[in-house]
């Protein structure tokens, strides 16, 4: 396993090195794509979906392969309508959250439960365990070719009241986006509350929620911290997301346009990886005010490290609350390939 910090020198190597000449093979097929992406404003999507669409397929195909992404947010989808798109044709491609589709399919959600992974090395791991059951999945579901998954800046909780350990939330209102994440809220006593990012800020700042869930450079891009003033320095989830590809338009390609898609989604994927983790640390910086942030003003929010209470308390919610949460929505075969896969990465057992 390469550590997601070593991914990082190879990212650079690939950004400098890889994108100087187009592709010279002859047999890339001239096709265009149609593309759905996921946030505009969030890290992902303006620094690696849309450019990697709108600009580098042509210079790396030689101008054989163009597409054009569309990101959920200038088309008004939600996100939980992408694959299904995807699988009858409206979108070619489609670059697609995890939480925003287990709630059709709680088999994907395993590749991204709350609070299993504590670092982006093992979140890397713990997908790479699991990817061939998701991948068997989005296409038997779906009718779509996975190409590869990343991650998201980590998910953290942001409140707009005091919350300095994990059983503050007992009694609060937490915003969630995904079933895997509310699970967590409830477990620690807290009630989840389902609102679109877009609402948020309003919605904290009205009282219709006391706390949310978000990547952390998406917080600071939405000006959470003009509303927020406490945050907790636990990972909760890894925001997990893929890119795939609509079946019959992969069995259409010939084998060195196949190829062009697989070497391109394993450089995307290394440097996803590596970006976001280093997002994690400037977004921390930009939140607190502490230390530099090349994206803006600095917030003042409180950000607390956790305790070994809290440590311990994560873990007792995991075991007792997500893990069997997770398993009542999956079936047997699904729960027994998260045990022989992901489970063994990090000593976890789910059961019914």
């Amino acid at each position: 396993m390469v550590s997601v910090k070593k991914l990082l020198a190879v990212a650079a190597v690939g950004i400098s090195t890889g994108l100087v000449a187009p592709m010279a093979s002859a047999e890339i097929q001239k096709m265009d794509f149609k593309v759905v992406g996921t946030w505009h404003n969030l890290p992902p999507g303006y620094m690696f979906e849309k450019p990697f669409w709108d600009e580098q397929v042509s210079k790396l195909s030689g101008g054989k392969i163009t597409g054009k992404l569309n990101p959920i947010t200038e088309l008004g989808l939600k996100g939980f309508e992408t694959l299904r798109l995807t699988k009858i044709g409206v979108f070619d491609i489609a670059f697609a959250s995890y939480g925003y589709v287990a709630s059709e399919a709680p088999e994907i959600e395993g590749a991204d439960l709350s609070s299993v992974a504590n670092s982006f090395d093992e979140a890397y791991r713990v997908l790479k365990a699991y990817e061939p059951h998701v991948a068997d999945v989005v296409e038997k579901k779906y009718g779509l070719k996975y190409l590869f998954s990343y991650p998201f800046p980590s998910q953290m909780i942001f409140c707009s009241k005091p919350v300095t350990k994990l059983e503050d939330i007992a009694g609060k209102k937490v915003r969630v986006y995904a079933t895997t994440l509310g699970d967590f809220v409830e477990g620690l006593g807290g009630t989840s509350v389902t609102i679109s990012f877009a609402e948020v800020v309003p919605a904290l700042q009205k009282g219709v929620a006391d706390c949310g869930i978000t990547g952390s450079m998406a917080a600071y891009n939405a000006k959470w911290h003009e509303v927020i003033t406490y945050a907790m320095k636990v990972r909760v989830g890894m925001g997990m997301a893929m890119m795939a590809m609509n079946l019959k338009k992969w069995n259409s390609l010939n084998a060195d346009t196949k190829k062009f898609f697989t070497d391109q989604s394993a450089r995307l994927e290394k440097e996803m990886w590596a970006a976001m983790e280093a997002e994690d640390d400037e977004a921390l910086r930009c939140l607190s005010g502490k230390g530099d942030c090349s994206r803006g003003p600095g917030g003042s929010v409180v950000i607390t490290d956790p305790s070994p209470a809290d440590a311990a308390l994560r873990q007792k919610v995991l075991k007792d609350h997500v893990l069997k949460k997770w398993a009542a929505r999956c079936s047997e075969e699904c729960v027994k390939n998260w045990n022989a896969t992901a489970g063994k990465v990090v000593g976890l057992t789910a059961a019914k």
